[in-house]
């Protein structure tokens, strides 16, 4: 756990510092991101793996969310530390679990469907507030 937790924190204040150099230290060279959309919020259709790639994708979803107003909380999902993405109205739009085996982060699930995550609060419509 507090493995994990070191993990964690390393790979949150490289997010939300935009340290592609740091945020590549913490991933596994062959680390997978999936996407649950559900068909109702824009997620990727296939896992993506792959160091490189993942850690550039989430840099440039960070750099979308900032524009939007989305905000990174910090938090814990089914015993995984992740992160809560919350709208500039206060709703929840996803949720980004992490998964380690102990020395890096192997796989990243982001939540973003919106009938999984009623359960912790309102949910914001990420379609929409992409639009506006």
């Amino acid at each position: 756990p507090v493995r994990r937790r070191e993990l964690a924190a390393r790979f949150f204040a490289a997010i939300k510092d935009g340290d592609l150099a740091g945020l590549e230290k913490v991933l596994a060279d062959d680390v997978v991101f999936y996407g649950d959309g559900g068909g109702k919020a824009p997620a990727i259709r296939r896992p993506m793996v792959g160091l490189v790639g993942v850690a550039r994708f989430l840099l440039g979803l960070t750099r979308a969310g900032d524009r939007l107003g989305v905000v990174l909380e910090e938090t814990e999902a089914n015993g995984q530390p992740a992160a809560r993405f919350v709208g500039p109205d206060g709703a929840v739009l996803g949720v980004l679990s992490l998964e380690t085996d102990g020395s890096q982060i192997v796989g990243l699930r982001n939540q973003i469907n919106p009938d999984k995550l009623g359960h912790l609060g309102e949910v914001g419509d990420l379609v929409a507030l992409m639009r506006s």
